[in-house]
């Protein structure tokens, strides 16, 4: 019985890990972190408290929505998984091969702003939760099976509170990395984000050809 059970339990712990690190390397908590500062560095920490805690939390729903209304959204639009593990591979890519040459991705830079809320723009619709997070939260949930959407969202939530943490000590991490440590990290996210992107599209091709063999 434990020879049988122990493929799945690693698996499974394997699954978690892919899942847990792709949210990592798309997200990116320590160049985020940079741009909260630069965002907030002007208001009290309570209220950079507050607009962390928004933000996060808008970006949290954004991404449980998808995850849960993933096959629904494919369904009502005739899409299918392979496309969209083709299409999110690419977007991932392009956003990691950005992060690797060392160009901070569109999603991971300051942009001008009025009094609006930045909480939510362009923190949470742009920042956090952008495009490649949905692809990559979509990517991951979107065979319907209840254990991996729980685990999407399950790490996603850990993600959002590991960024929290590291909004929260803002001005000491930018002290102790540098520009130079933030430049580093965001390489290695790229290079991360590229391979992960790679994987989800060789996952897509082999899902159409199986298709198109299946209806030839």
């Amino acid at each position: 019985m434990l020879q049988h059970k122990e493929p799945e339990v690693t698996e499974l712990t394997e699954h978690i890990l892919a899942v847990f690190l792709g949210f990592v390397a798309i997200m990116n908590p320590l160049a985020n972190t940079a741009v909260f500062v630069g965002l907030t560095q002007t208001l009290s920490k309570t209220e950079q408290r507050r607009i962390a805690g928004k933000a996060l939390l808008t970006s949290f729903i954004i991404v449980v929505l998808f995850a849960l209304l993933g096959n629904t959204l494919f369904h009502f639009f005739g899409i299918t998984l392979p496309a969209l593990r083709i299409a999110g591979g690419i977007l991932v890519f392009v956003i990691g091969y950005q992060m690797l040459r060392g160009n901070q991705s569109e999603m991971h830079t300051q942009e001008s702003h009025d009094d609006a809320d930045i909480a939510i723009s362009p923190l949470a619709i742009h920042i956090l939760a952008g495009p490649g997070t949905i692809a990559t939260a979509m990517n991951y949930s979107a065979t319907g099976v209840w254990i991996e959407i729980v685990i999407t969202i399950s790490m996603f939530a850990c993600l959002c509170i590991l960024t929290f943490a590291c909004f929260m000590a803002g001005s000491k991490l930018m002290k102790l990395f540098g520009q130079s440590g933030v430049l580093i990290v965001t390489r290695l996210m790229g290079l991360i984000l590229t391979v992960i992107a790679v994987q989800m599209t060789i996952s897509g091709v082999d899902g159409a050809i199986a298709q198109l063999q299946s209806v030839g």
